[in-house]
């Protein structure tokens, strides 16, 4: 058995973070669109300097509005993009290399190394972003080195998303780009809110490399806010563990999620009796979406809705849009009409890559010692 690569792989891919698009349609495809944040409006509405306790107890200041800011995971990245942040971006991991732009940013990672603290040291940024996946050593060490640093608790679930998306706007000095992406956020949650209120919920289980998420998790969570029962955790699994045959045909889910790094069904007897699949009732995802605790969580969510509630997910989105329309006519003036029509596409920053990483909202460091410890052992049985 080959230890010593598997070693390796884990080691990369607990510093990395990413999951999930739509097969009814990739998410992205049919994602609804982000906003776009006027990055002139939003300095004016943050105060410095900015004093704020972060997930180690540690009290973290930031004199004055940061211009040089380093992202040490993809979810900070992302979500520096979705509030309008992005130039103010200077390093980036590799795995955050799918985000556009991103190849103009430096690159802190370095040969098996998904964080160089030379690198990042050597940016001279003014403030470092250090989710929940980076380890207490590497935030001390650049502490150590005089960068400020904040070190983020766990956001497992979508209001934790959204609060994680506030405090980088207070820090980073894009009060406004934050709060007009909550605004968002919680626009296309009350669509899917309203259209799966007193609908029937199928069954549905995410599936990848032969495990499934239970109860406690993150993307269980998910399948439940888009409408649907988690078979998983009604067959009591706890949090990620590897799915058996006996499960698939007790509780024969009517719906399959997939993410887009492990798009295709297994084709088993257990899963080929399954009426997901003899119904093609397959949602596939955007893996860097599903699995970053980042605004994007919603393109999956979304697409989940819309594949299994269509009709009523139309007819809530077409309520929405126009009270939406009505409640905008009502309140906007010559100017806001005039800046809304200048602002660019956000269609052209929703779009993900491929997968890069296994961590992310619910999907914590065991979660994604567990997925990769299968995905290197299939490497392995095929012979790679």
């Amino acid at each position: 058995m080959r230890y010593a690569p598997l070693f390796g792989v884990l080691l990369l891919v607990l510093a990395a973070t990413a999951p999930a698009t739509a097969t009814v349609a990739p998410a992205t495809a049919t994602a609804p669109t982000a906003p776009a944040a006027d990055a002139a409006a939003q300095g004016s509405e943050c105060s410095f300097p900015v004093e704020l306790t972060d997930q180690s107890g540690t009290n973290v200041t930031v004199e004055e509005e940061p211009s040089r800011v380093v992202t040490l995971n993809p979810s900070a990245a992302q979500t520096m993009w979705e509030i309008g942040a992005k130039d103010k971006v200077v390093g980036v991991t590799k795995h955050a290399m799918n985000l556009e732009g991103a190849e103009a940013k430096t690159n802190i990672s370095a040969g098996g190394q998904t964080i160089s603290n030379e690198k990042v040291v050597g940016l001279e940024p003014d403030l470092v972003l250090a989710p929940n996946t980076i380890d207490n050593e590497t935030v001390q060490s650049l502490r150590d080195a005089g960068l400020t640093v904040y070190h983020f608790g766990e956001a497992g679930s979508i209001a934790g998303i959204q609060e994680k998306t506030r405090i980088i706007g207070e820090l980073t000095g894009e009060c406004a780009g934050a709060e007009e992406t909550v605004d968002w956020m919680d626009a296309e949650l009350a669509t899917v809110d309203a259209a799966v209120e007193g609908q029937e919920r199928p069954g549905m289980i995410y599936t990848f490399f032969g495990w499934t998420a239970g109860n406690g998790t993150f993307i269980g969570n998910l399948i439940e806010r888009a409408g649907a029962r988690n078979v998983a955790a009604e067959a009591g699994i706890e949090s990620y563990q590897e799915l058996n045959d006996e499960v698939l045909v007790d509780e024969d889910p009517d719906w399959i999620l997939r993410n887009s790094d492990n798009d295709q069904v297994p084709k088993t007897a257990a899963y080929n009796g399954t009426t997901a699949v003899q119904e093609d009732q397959i949602v596939v995802v955007n893996y860097n979406q599903l699995n970053r605790p980042a605004p994007r969580v919603i393109y999956p969510l979304v697409a989940m809705t819309k594949a299994m509630h269509p009709e009523a997910y139309a007819e809530a989105n077409a309520t929405e849009s126009a009270t939406a329309t009505a409640t905008d006519t009502d309140t906007a003036s010559p100017t806001d009409a005039t800046t809304e029509s200048s602002t660019p596409s956000p269609t052209e920053v929703t779009e993900d890559g491929p997968g890069t990483g296994a961590s992310g909202p619910g999907f914590t460091a065991v979660g994604a010692l567990v997925a990769l410890v299968s995905l290197s052992l299939l490497a392995g049985r095929r012979g790679t």
